[in-house]
This record gives C-alpha cells, structure tokens and sequence, in this order.
C-alpha cells in the first residue's frame, strides 16, 4: 500500500518539475554570459559633474550617455562612476552601455519631482498602480535597448524614497512614484555587484522584456516603506535573480503580468523564470510573490534554495475574479523559512482593479503548483489557501514540508483552505483535507 501511495504522489508532483525544469536552465544559460568589455570609456567627471551631494548632475548624466552612443556600432562605451555623491534626476540609458559604479560611488536621487521625466501608464496596466493617470519616469531608465550592464565594485544607488513614501501615505502625489531602475521592451540586461537602497516604490522593473540577468545585487528599502517591491520581473520572459539579498517594505520578488483588461489585451506572460540562493524579508507582504496583477499569465517558473526571514508571507499567490491569465508550472523547493506570519497562501479575491471595466467574468487559472522541501521555525500560520467558487485552485501539491509553529499558533488552525484541491506528502502539520486528496495534476480535483 505504503509503495501505492508513493507512486500515486511522484505520478502528481513530477510532471509539474518536468515542465518547469526548462527555466533552471535559464540562470546557467545568463551567467555563462561574460560582462563584455568595452572599447571606449568616460567618466560622468568629464562632463562636468560634480560628487558632493549638493549639485543637481542630470544634464551630466544624460550627456555622456549620448556621447556613449555614438560608440554602439563600435563595441560600446563604459560610463564610470568615481567614488563620491552624484545627486542628479531621472535619465536614460542605451545600448551596447556599461554603467560602472567604483566602491564609494553613490548616485543619489533627487527628492524634487521637477527633475524626474513624467510618462504615460504602461499599456498593460492602464493605468498606475497607485492612482489613475501618468507616473513619474524612474531614476535610470531603458526603453527598446539591447546589451546593458549596471554594474560595479559595489557601489550604491539610493532613491531616496523617503519624501515619496510620505506623499504616497499622505494622499500627495501628483503622479504615480517613480521606480528605481526599470527597463521597457529591452533584451540582453544585466545588473550585478550593485547596492540599491530606498526605491520610491520597485526597485527593478522589468517590463516586456527578456533575458534579464540580475546577480550579486543587494535591495534593501525600511520595513516601514509602503508599497515598495524588490524587483519584479512583468511581461517578460528568460530572466534569472539569484545570489542576491533583497530587504523591502512590501514584497521582495514579485512576478507580475498586467492588470485586468489591460493584461489581458497586452497578452504577453511572465514565464521561463528562474529564481535561486536568494535571501529575501518582506515586512509587510511576501518574500515570493505571484501576482496579484497577471493577467497576462506566469508559467514555468523555478524557484529554489532561498531563505525567507522576518515576512508576513513567505510564498503568495495572488488574483482575483476579473484577472484572466493564469498562474500555472510552478515549481518552489528548497526554502527555508524563519519568523514568518503564514508560510504559504494562495488568495483568489486579492487586490483592487484599475477601473470599472473588468469583466467579472475573466476567471483566473491556478493550476500545476508544486512547493517542496520547506522547513520552517517560528511560523504563525501554515498555509491559506482560498480559491475562486467559479475557478477552483487545482492541481497543487505539496511534499516534505515541515513548518514549526510558534508558541502564539493553535494546532487546529494551521490551515485554512476553500475551493482548492491537491495532493500531499510528509507534510507537518498536517494540511486541510483539500490537499490530502489525488487528482489529476493538470486538470480539476474529482469531488
């Protein structure tokens, strides 16, 4: 019987590893890529910028990186960075460019927003996200560019977001708050050996692009900062984070994919995602989230050996009636959790929509989630999973899984689950009857 049964759980858990198993290969396929060297390098000193914190340099930002451009036909251009405090406004980026950061050198963002650009909201989302209408263009930008490096000798880039956390709780924003870095329709980015401290509100955004390599970064914004997420990978596909440490007020990684008929008219998914030896803490959201905008899909995503700490989530799953899209082909193992409020949720009526034209009818699907070997101590809350009457939660299964509850938690409420169905193995304590169950791993439980 005992062999019956260990059939039966290998029959659910592995096809879902056998699909993803293609986004593990995407972090091994970006690393071998070696930072190219470039020809031709500037210092942002040479025109005319200054590092002691006090003098606005964004003209001296956006001038040498057009003097850079007129060496992309040519292998590229280096821009350096020297130790010091370069204060300066949103600028722009472009291609076949290294933005080299020396040990001491910190670009400081500005608190005025007069020297941040204003653009129009992201077509898949239709809006921002923290009020209707235009958003405040971020720090350092990219848009339709193609080998990029932000790298350095550990050197910082500090948004400053302090004074944009204050208008957001205040109600005082004009626009919607600038990220720190975020790159539009753009392939062949790499960051690496960066600090970033105090994004106004991400810190990486990657949107509608692809092979994106983020490496050795350290993100780190207050606890208390609202709202503000480590990087988020939307829309795009072939991207890799790993080794990497990732503080933030919100969510620490969150895979997105557009919002409600936005997304889904955009149509373009999150996948082939591959997230490793991470160490991430999320005050007041997930460590790993999914959603709760993907409309336009997340699949194939592979995410492992990765240390969750001082969260109020450790992994989330995120949508809602009116989403679409789906969230399916996820594969989560090897986690180790410390000091989480729950560990695992799945939430199918989380978050708001950007206006009154949703159709309520545009079901999400959460389908072939797979979360494996976790270990937990200090847990508050084993797992709610709550899914959608209309579009139940299929498909998710959960194997060697052994989260110590601390002394605040009651037994008897570790679980909490509704219309979710699943299968289980060597998990401790033990999970709702929704998940102690065998189905089909990628089609609806039998009832």
């Amino acid at each position: 019987m005992s062999a019956l049964i260990l059939v039966l759980t290998l029959t659910i858990l592995l096809p879902v590893y056998a699909k993803t198993h293609g986004a593990g290969k995407i972090c091994d396929e970006l690393s071998r890529r070696t930072l190219s060297t470039r020809p031709h390098s500037v210092s942002i000193a040479e025109f005319g910028a200054v590092g002691d914190g006090k003098t606005l340099n964004t003209l001296a930002f956006q001038n040498a990186v057009f003097y850079a451009m007129s060496f992309s036909d040519k292998g590229g251009a280096q821009l350096y960075v020297p130790p010091g405090e370069w204060l300066t406004g949103s600028f722009s980026l472009t291609s076949h460019l290294t933005l080299f950061l020396e040990n001491g050198a910190v670009i400081v963002a500005s608190q005025d927003p007069s020297h941040w650009g204003v653009v129009e909201p992201l077509p898949s989302y239709g809006r921002g996200i923290d009020l209707p209408g235009k958003r405040y263009k971020s720090l350092i930008n990219g848009h339709m560019l193609h080998d990029v490096i932000i790298t350095g000798d550990n050197g910082t880039i500090d948004g400053q977001g302090m004074v944009w956390w204050d208008r957001f709780t205040s109600h005082s924003l004009k626009y919607n708050r600038p990220h720190l870095v975020e790159f539009i329709s753009s392939q062949d980015i790499t960051i690496s050996n960066v600090t970033f401290l105090n994004a106004p509100c991400y810190t990486v955004h990657a949107v509608y692009s692809s092979h994106v390599y983020i490496h050795k970064i350290l993100a780190h914004s207050s606890p208390g900062s609202p709202y503000t997420i480590g990087i988020v990978p939307d829309s795009s596909n072939n991207v890799c984070i790993q080794n990497s440490t990732i503080n933030m007020g919100y969510d620490a990684i969150s895979l997105k994919s557009g919002w409600d008929e936005y997304g889904i008219s955009y149509s373009r998914p999150t996948e082939n995602v591959h997230i490793r030896n991470v160490n991430l803490q999320a005050a007041s959201g997930s460590s790993i989230s999914f959603g709760s905008e993907m409309s336009g899909g997340i699949s194939h995503v592979l995410v492992h050996n990765v240390f969750i700490h001082n969260s109020l989530t450790g992994i989330a799953f995120r949508t809602t009636k009116g989403r679409g899209g789906y969230i399916k082909e996820i594969d989560v193992s090897n986690i180790d959790m410390s000091r989480i409020g729950t560990a695992i949720v799945a939430n199918g009526s989380f978050g708001s929509h950007p206006d009154d034209k949703f159709d309520v009818n545009a079901l999400p699907l959460v389908n072939g989630i797979r979360v494996s070997n976790v270990s937990g101590v200090n847990i508050g809350v084993a797992g709610e999973l709550f899914g959608i009457k209309e579009s139940p939660f299929s498909a998710v299964a959960l194997y060697n899984v052994s989260l110590s509850m601390n002394s605040g938690s009651s037994s008897d409420v570790s679980w909490s689950c509704s219309y979710v169905y699943g299968s289980s193995k060597l998990v401790t304590p033990e999970p709702c009857p929704e998940l102690m169950r065998v189905d089909n791993a990628y089609g609806r439980a039998t009832v």
